[in-house]
């Protein structure tokens, strides 16, 4: 009997053993397959930004947005996880919990008793990334690739995560003071990008021909539209990996958000798919533009991403509507102040994700908090909360875009603007000759019968 009862407590401690280690595989599998689908959204932002580019400068588009994913990485691997880290409770670092995030930490590479650092950090560097994807389409046709990447570096390795620490932390002070909540990240990534966004482009100006006498607003049309618009689609894609990374995975079935409330993917489900289907609706009914149905649906996210955890899914499809509704109108006044926004990110980033934060202090004022100590979900905490993140967002964009004019560095020479930027910087071209109607002179001319 001894003996028996030995080999089943043996096993007992095998099959927890064998549960411990599947815990682990379940969490790492699931923040990886995360990180792979957040790079479907810069596939999209890709696609979207090249077809809404003129022919003229669609590789020049690209080149940028690549080079955005590229260099935001590296940057956020040496200081961006250190910031987020050590700056929770407000500008004064804590250099105690921010050692982990230093590029010689341990934590920061292969560590076999180390099995979430990597892949949180990886989740954060495509945030951080996002961040820059979201300035780059306001910005096409006629800013310097130099000062773009200067631009993106500033954006998402520091201010973006610096909003981070503060809003979309455990231990934020945005919280544990006033009650801040914003499941989906509306704040720290989309109103910091939309307004970092907005302040670049006071400093960089129209692109040429877009405004004329009298406040005249010339169209200035995509290349090809049908590109952009599957490219918006790729984004709302990868924006299901993007809201995995919005969740902390215990393994054992236990889901919370990124503040320690509890939640599920179903409810996560539920709401996305609403809010989404209610911003096409919103824009539709405003433009039918189906640009702006694809905007629209972006911006329907964005409007309940703050409480896509807890909202009940008919009003995250009723926030939705509203966030389609209300963007095109904010890039209409937007483009009345002279503001040329060539993708609309200020209004549906910017615009729709400050809708989104405020309307969770309207609408689920009162939710408990987790955190011991932080006071329940308010609308002065949403507000308060707001405020910070336009400003961390507008700030910066605009006092760096300010110095790089006023070296002669933020804008191309009127001349490449005019001949094309593919042509005046990229050594290879994006069609063959005669595919946008130009005559070439390998393909002979065919006649065409009369009717």
């Amino acid at each position: 009997m001894e003996q028996q009862l030995t080999e089943l407590a043996a096993k007992v401690a095998t099959l927890e053993a064998s549960a411990g280690w599947m815990k682990k595989i379940d969490m790492e599998i699931f923040y990886w397959w995360c990180i792979a689908l957040m790079f479907a959204i810069h596939a999209g932002f890709l696609a979207y930004e090249m077809g809404a580019s003129r022919s003229k400068n669609v590789l020049a588009s690209g080149i940028k947005n690549i080079l955005a994913v590229a260099f935001v990485i590296p940057v956020f691997f040496f200081v961006g996880w250190w910031i987020y880290l050590s700056f929770p409770a407000g500008l004064t670092p804590d250099f105690e919990a921010g050692a982990a995030g230093l590029p010689w930490s341990a934590s920061m590479g292969p560590n076999l008793t180390d099995s979430a650092s990597g892949i949180f950090w990886g989740a954060f560097a495509l945030f951080a990334a996002t961040t820059a994807s979201i300035l780059s389409g306001a910005v096409i046709e006629r800013i310097r690739l130099s000062a773009f990447i200067i631009l993106a570096i500033v954006l998402g390795g520091g201010a973006w995560i610096l909003a981070a620490s503060w809003a979309w932390h455990g231990s934020g002070w945005l919280l544990t003071r006033f009650g801040w909540h914003d499941f989906g990240a509306a704040g720290c990534v989309h109103m910091v990008a939309g307004f970092f966004a907005l302040g670049v482009l006071i400093n960089l100006g129209p692109r040429i021909g877009k405004f004329g006498p009298n406040v005249q607003i010339n169209d200035l049309s995509p290349h090809n539209l049908p590109f952009s618009i599957f490219g918006l689609m790729l984004i709302i894609v990868g924006f299901f990996g993007f809201l995995g990374g919005c969740m902390i995975y215990a393994g054992d079935g236990q889901w919370t958000s990124i503040f320690g409330n509890p939640t599920t993917l179903s409810a996560v489900a539920f709401n996305v798919l609403m809010c989404f289907a209610g911003g096409i609706i919103g824009a539709w009914l405003m433009t039918r533009d189906p640009f702006w149905m694809m905007s629209g649906g972006l911006a329907g996210i964005f409007a309940a991403a703050p409480g896509l955890d807890v909202y009940y899914p008919p009003l995250a499809f009723l926030l939705g509507v509203g966030g389609g509704l209300i963007t095109p109108l904010a890039d209409r006044m937007l483009q009345k102040m002279g503001i040329d926004d060539a993708v609309g990110a200020v209004s549906v980033h910017g615009i729709g994700g400050l809708w989104g934060v405020l309307a969770f202090g309207i609408f689920a004022a009162g939710y408990p908090q987790t955190v011991e100590g932080a006071p329940d979900t308010n609308f002065m905490a949403q507000l308060i909360g707001a405020t910070t993140m336009a400003l961390v967002g507008f700030v910066p964009g605009f006092l760096v875009s300010l110095l790089l004019k006023s070296l002669g560095k933020l804008r191309i020479p009127e001349k490449a603007e005019l001949m094309g930027m593919d042509k005046a910087k990229v050594p290879v071209k994006a069609y063959p000759e005669g595919y946008f109607g130009t005559p070439s002179k390998d393909i002979p001319e065919i006649a065409v019968p009369a009717e």
